[in-house]
């Protein structure tokens, strides 16, 4: 798991160092800052999972730190620290955004379990957002995913000016063995695959999704169209070395084409070269790579 980082942002440094210790203490990484000002500075460099702020400090209040943090970096979380006399009440720290609130004298047991919710809480709808975008059987991201993130990098494609390919693959010969070896034996293959294609590119850079059924594919940015091809080419020549050699792999290539219309008019047409690509490789008899442009050129 990846390490958990605390600020505690307080004007009174005893203040401020005690609660640094009861975070360490819980087995998270703490930092200080001594005023809003600060804490600004700091959370604009490193990341942060929570912060820690009293409500009245100088210069900067807590209420309007927690709002200018919420609205530059929303997915940090925060706990805003009172005192048993003051005019804030719980509705007042929510509504700028704060998740939660702690009163002075701060009670670690308290504190400690107030953490602990947030990130129960974070883990559990990072773990939801995973199931709306992965595919079940292979874990790969899925068809709503790739109708999603391949019109940003289309977009970004076409605005940074870097190249950017689409890969279909299909797997060839697939419903006769299922129907041979059965619906398990099948999801194997298709696990196979997804494996196949994820130690086949880049990690965090190239985006592997399952299209639909035994079709799958890859979008792979800022890269040669030589470098395209042999991407392809390891996909298919590694799925032929496992055990499944009763089928094997079609794949078809793309590029993006800057042509002037919208980017989602460049994605939707992306996605039909590709497709077009994936055709011709089955129609000529599969287990090869196809090229968009080869087939359009009449090479």
């Amino acid at each position: 798991m990846a390490c958990r980082r605390v600020l505690v942002v307080d004007d009174e440094l005893e203040i401020r160092n005690l609660m640094k210790e009861f975070v360490e203490r819980f087995g998270y990484e703490a930092e200080t800052a001594a005023d809003g000002r600060e804490a600004l500075e700091m959370v604009s460099l490193r990341l942060f999972d929570i912060i820690i702020t009293d409500i009245q400090m100088p210069d900067i209040s807590g209420l309007d730190l927690i709002d200018d943090i919420k609205k530059s970096y929303p997915d940090i979380e925060l706990i805003a620290v009172t005192g048993y006399n003051m005019e804030y009440r719980y509705t007042d720290v929510i509504n700028v955004g704060a998740t939660d609130f702690i009163t002075k004298p701060i009670d670690a047991n308290e504190l400690h379990a107030k953490i602990l919710r947030i990130f129960r809480e974070r883990d559990l709808r990072a773990e939801l957002r995973r199931l709306t975008v992965r595919d079940v059987l292979t874990d790969l991201y899925n068809r709503r995913f790739f109708d999603e993130r391949g019109k940003e990098e289309v977009a970004r494609a076409l605005r940074q000016k870097f190249s950017l390919f689409l890969i279909f693959i299909d797997i060839d010969k697939f419903k006769p063995f299922n129907d041979k070896f059965g619906h398990q034996a099948g999801d194997d293959v298709l696990r196979f695959l997804a494996e196949v294609i994820t130690c086949s590119i880049r990690k965090d850079v190239d985006i592997s999704f399952r299209y639909g059924g035994d079709e799958f594919g890859v979008l792979v940015p800022q890269i040669s169209v030589d470098q395209a091809k042999s991407v392809a080419e390891r996909i298919r020549k590694k799925y032929l070395r496992g055990k499944y050699n009763e089928t094997s792999l079609s794949l078809g290539l793309a590029q993006l084409e800057d042509d002037g219309t919208g980017h989602d008019e460049h994605f939707y047409l992306l996605i039909k070269r590709a497709d077009e690509a994936l055709y011709s490789a089955k129609k000529l008899g599969g287990n090869r790579v196809s090229f968009y442009s080869d087939n359009a050129s009449g090479d």
